[in-house]
């Protein structure tokens, strides 16, 4: 079982988990000269992010990049780009580099090659924050969702389009590969609804029915939890 970490508030989870990942990040600075992080979009972690982008890490070095994203432009008010770009992108972050995961294009599909080529030089992941729905989706990887099965497989390429009855809109998501490949691994999640959904996850059973998991099954995942 993952180690749970408990907080007394959502504030304290923010600025330990940001100090956690920045040490993590200059770690992977000083092996190797760049490092490479991923975080979730949505509400939840955007106290984190904050906390994260005044941490003093060599952000030149770093590639910033969401688990998922609407596909949507990034004026929406769904944006998890525009999102990102106000809270971690600030200050001190803001030399970091940003790898997309969505473009002007239709439908996901006419732009996931070049969207892949763009992410595949920065795998494997130094770092990755994800999140965790009520329905126990992480990243856009929705129980139900039409290409669910491919995504899950240990043969995805690192990006798939996503539809489910959950999402508003498509999606582009990172696959079970590219989350399981992470070098740190930590879930984020807050309220009574996601340790209830994190307690059934933790059951045995198939990804399908519960895809988060797919990192609750690494020994080397954290989850931070506050009410």
């Amino acid at each position: 079982m993952p180690d749970i970490m408990q907080y007394p508030d959502r504030a304290v989870l923010a600025e330990d988990l940001a100090e956690l990942v920045a040490e993590q990040l200059n770690d992977a600075v000083s092996a190797r000269g760049k490092a490479s992080l991923a975080v979730p979009g949505g509400n939840t972690p955007g106290p984190f992010l904050k906390a994260l982008s005044a941490q003093d890490v060599d952000w030149a070095k770093v590639s910033v990049m969401l688990t998922d994203e609407r596909f949507v432009n990034e004026t929406s008010p769904r944006s998890n780009t525009r999102l990102l770009r106000e809270t971690l992108l600030q200050g001190k972050a803001g030399a970091a580099t940003l790898v997309p995961l969505v473009a002007p294009a239709k439908q996901p599909e006419e732009v996931l090659d070049s969207l892949i080529a763009g992410l595949n030089p920065e795998l494997p992941l130094d770092v990755v924050v994800l999140g965790m729905g009520a329905d126990m989706h992480t990243a856009s990887l929705f129980p139900g969702a039409d290409r669910l099965p491919e995504a899950l497989a240990d043969t995805a390429p690192s990006l798939l389009p996503m539809r489910a009855e959950g999402a508003e809109e498509p999606r582009i998501t990172m696959t079970a590969p590219v989350l399981r490949a992470a070098g740190a691994v930590h879930l984020l999640i807050a309220g009574e609804d996601k340790i209830a959904a994190l307690e059934q996850a933790l059951l045995e059973g198939p990804e399908a029915e519960a895809p988060v998991r797919v990192i609750l099954a690494l020994p080397r995942t954290e989850i931070h939890y506050a009410e």
